[in-house]
């Protein structure tokens, strides 16, 4: 499956319409958001998580998906599950997202 890339606009309508969600938020200033871009595009095609919508969405942008992660540093990874906050973590280290894939 791919990343899709959306905005606040859309953000609530990807959380009802898919079960479990990981978002990946990021800042085009971002260093350690591009050099993860990547290894989240890859992850999103293990078929491990093929059950799993894989978003990006750009924090600076659309501050109302920011704040329903309580998104405080960048890169930040949240899941949901049901549309519901399951957790999420400020990280740049593959093996803790795939701990938050584990989770859903």
């Amino acid at each position: 499956m791919a990343v899709e890339l959306i905005d606040d606009l859309e953000f609530a309508q990807k959380l009802q319409q898919n079960d479990k969600v990981i978002v990946k938020y990021y800042a085009d200033w971002c260093g350690s958001c591009r050099l993860f871009a990547p290894k989240y595009k890859r992850l999103s095609g293990d078929e491990r998580f093929s059950g799993i919508t894989f978003l990006d969405v750009n924090a600076e942008k659309n501050p109302d998906a920011r704040r329903m992660a309580g998104v405080s540093s960048l890169p930040y990874f949240a899941i949901f599950k049901g549309g519901e906050l399951v957790d999420g973590t400020c990280t740049s280290k593959e093996e803790l997202v795939l701990d938050l894939l584990q989770k859903l």
